[in-house]
C-alpha cells in the first residue's frame, strides 16, 4: 500500500519527457496513486528512474473509447499534469473547460517551457532555451567562456518540476477549504525566473556585477569555488564566513601569507585564487577529504555520478537506493510521521489498464467500451 503524506491523492498523468514525469515521481514518492496515461505502442524502461512509482494504461487519444476512459479517470482524480504545447488538450476534448466540467474540483496542471500565453508560447525549446532567456545562463560560467549547459537541473526539474509539484500541492490545499479546482499554468521560463530571486536582488543593490566569473557565488571569489587536485580531481570550497575562511587559511597553511586577510578585496581576487589553486594541486582529492571533510571549512569532494552513491554520508542516510538492480536517489525530503518511499519501478506501458480504470471506480460500462475500443 502506497505511503506518505499523499496517500490517497489520486493523480492522471499525461506521459511526456523531462519535468512532467519528474513531477509525477515526486507526488509518487509522497505516496499519491499516480495513473499515467501512455501512448500505445510507447516503450517502457526499468533505467526511466523519474517514471517510476505509478501504474500505465495504455490509450489511443484519437479514439473515442481511449478519451471517454481519460474523461472517466479525471472525474475520479484530484490532479492532473499535462506537458502538451498549448492547445492539445482543448483539440483532444481532454481540455480544463471540459474536466473542470465534470470534476469541478480537479486541479489542472499544465507544464509548458513558455507558458500558456505570451509570443513564444507556441515555439518549441529546451532547458538551455528557458534558462537563456531568464537570465540565469548568462550568470553561470568563466567569463571568458560561453556559458556552459547546467545539465536540465535549473530550467526543467528546478523551475519547471519542483514549482509544478509545489503549485499541485497548494493547489489541493485550497481544494479541500473552496471545494473548487483550478488550472496550474507552469512555465518553466517563470520558475527559472523565480530561482534567480535572490541574484536580481542582489544585482539591483550593487552587489552582483553582470560580468561573469567575478562574483561572490559564480566562481569570482577565491573562497567559493572548485579546483583541481594532485591527482586530478576535484574540490569544492564555500568557506564565505569569516570563521570558516579563517580554518580554510589555517588547513591550507596560507593564514601566514598577508594577502589573504582581506578575503571581501575584490580586486586581489584573480591573484588569491591562483595562489590557492596552487596549495591545492599539492595533495590529492582523498588527502584534502583527510585534512577537511567534516570541519567548518565547508568542503565537499566533488563526486561522480558513479562515486557519489558510496559515499558514507550518503550511506548513513540512504540517500540512493537500488530498485531492481537500478542505483538511483532515494525519496526527499523526508517526513517524521508520514514516511515516504519508492513506490515501485518504473511500469512496464498498459500493464494496469483494467486494474487502474477498476480501482478508481470507473464505471464497468465505460471500462468494457475501452476493451472493446482498444
Amino acid at each position: 500500500m502506497a505511503q506518505g503524506p499523499l496517500s490517497g491523492v489520486k493523480v492522471v498523468e499525461f506521459a511526456g519527457i523531462g519535468p512532467g514525469p519528474f513531477t509525477c515521481m515526486l507526488l509518487s514518492d509522497m505516496g499519491a496513486d499516480v495513473v499515467r496515461i501512455d501512448r500505445k505502442g510507447a516503450r517502457s524502461s526499468k533505467f526511466d528512474v523519474s517514471s517510476r512509482g505509478r501504474r500505465s494504461i495504455a490509450v489511443d487519444l484519437k479514439s473515442q473509447a481511449g478519451v471517454a476512459a481519460c474523461l472517466a479517470l479525471m472525474e475520479k482524480a484530484d490532479a492532473l499534469l499535462e506537458g502538451f504545447r498549448p492547445g492539445v488538450m482543448e483539440r483532444l476534448g481532454l481540455g480544463p473547460e471540459v474536466a473542470l466540467k465534470g470534476n469541478p474540483r480537479l486541479v489542472y496542471g499544465r507544464m509548458t517551457g513558455w507558458g500558456q500565453t505570451g509570443p513564444l508560447a507556441n515555439a518549441a525549446g529546451h532547458d538551455l532555451n528557458y534558462i537563456s532567456l531568464t537570465g540565469g545562463l548568462h550568470a553561470m560560467g568563466r567569463k571568458d567562456e560561453p556559458p556552459p549547459p547546467p545539465l536540465n537541473l535549473v530550467g526543467d526539474f528546478g523551475g519547471g518540476a519542483l514549482y509544478m509539484a509545489m503549485g499541485i500541492c497548494a493547489a489541493l490545499f485550497e481544494a479541500q477549504r473552496s471545494g473548487k479546482g483550478q488550472v496550474i499554468d507552469c512555465a518553466m521560463t517563470d520558475g527559472a525566473a523565480s530561482l534567480a530571486a535572490m541574484f536580481y536582488g542582489m544585482r539591483a543593490s550593487g552587489m552582483w556585477s553582470d560580468q561573469r566569473d567575478s562574483n561572490l557565488l559564480d566562481g569570482g571569489a577565491h573562497f567559493y569555488d572548485t579546483y583541481t587536485c594532485k591527482d586530478g580531481k576535484w574540490v569544492s570550497i564555500g568557506s564565505i564566513e569569516p570563521q570558516f575562511y579563517a580554518l580554510l587559511l589555517e588547513k591550507t597553511g596560507l593564514a601566514r601569507d598577508a594577502a589573504f586577510q582581506a578575503q571581501m578585496d575584490r580586486a586581489s581576487w584573480p591573484s588569491l585564487s591562483e595562489k590557492l589553486a596552487a596549495v591545492i594541486a599539492t595533495k590529492t582529492r582523498d588527502e584534502w577529504c583527510v585534512l577537511m571533510e567534516g570541519t567548518d571549512v565547508c568542503f565537499a569532494p566533488v563526486l561522480s555520478l558513479g562515486e557519489a552513491p558510496d559515499h558514507a554520508h550518503n550511506k548513513a542516510r540512504e540517500t540512493f537506493v537500488t530498485v531492481e538492480g537500478v542505483v538511483q536517489p532515494n525519496v526527499a525530503p523526508r517526513f517524521s510521521r508520514t514516511a515516504s518511499k519508492v513506490q515501485g519501478p518504473p511500469p512496464e506501458v498498459g500493464a494496469h489498464t483494467e486494474e487502474a480504470l477498476r480501482d478508481w471506480g470507473v464505471d464497468p460500462a465505460i471500462v468494457e467500451q475501452f476493451k472493446a475500443g482498444a
